[in-house]
């Protein structure tokens, strides 16, 4: 039994946020996570109980081979693409964060940090010597459709535009 990889807590945060209480649609959950015994598997178990419904929530993630080093905040992940989010799910998070920046400066600085690590893990997928992501690395309805909307908003010089972009926009801030 195999659980896709939570690389870092930020990533595993951010996967239980985008996927609500299925019967009420609360996103409050307060957490608790530790290692979980599933079979003979480690796993890394995120439990708790919904606010909105008191219905019990459990997510299990597989442990990384190796341990991501933490630079900052938000650290989503290593030099490898996610196990948890497709490519259209990390630039919707990145879209999301930009469509409405704070005017407060340090709270932009946060949001824009978010924006330029979520197209950071769309890179990811982008193979050594290609110019794109490619088109089968889109495994959820939410990512697909992203990449049905624009595939050329997955191509690597668009990307890293982007990114650039909004590591700018924070500079600007004074944030950070």
């Amino acid at each position: 039994m195999a659980f896709a990889v939570a690389r870092t807590r930020d990533e595993a945060y951010l996967y239980l946020e985008l996927h609500p209480c299925p019967n009420c649609g609360s996103i409050d959950t307060q957490w608790e996570d530790g290692l979980a015994d599933v079979e003979g598997e480690l796993a890394v178990s995120y439990a708790g109980i919904c606010p909105g419904c008191d219905v019990e929530r459990q997510y299990l993630f597989g442990l990384p081979a190796r341990e991501t080093r933490v630079a900052g905040w938000p650290t989503f992940g290593g030099p490898e693409p996610s196990e948890l989010l497709d490519p259209g799910q990390w630039l919707d998070v990145a879209d999301r964060a930009t469509a409405d920046v704070p005017t407060d400066p340090r709270e932009a600085g946060k949001v824009l940090a978010v924006a330029v690590a979520a197209v950071d893990e769309v890179i990811k997928f982008v193979p050594t010597g290609q110019d794109a992501v490619p088109e089968d690395e889109f495994w959820t309805p939410q990512g697909r459709a992203l990449w049905d909307a624009g595939p050329d908003r997955f191509r690597l010089e668009r990307l890293l535009a982007a990114r650039d972009t909004y590591r700018e926009r924070g500079r600007e801030t004074g944030a950070r």
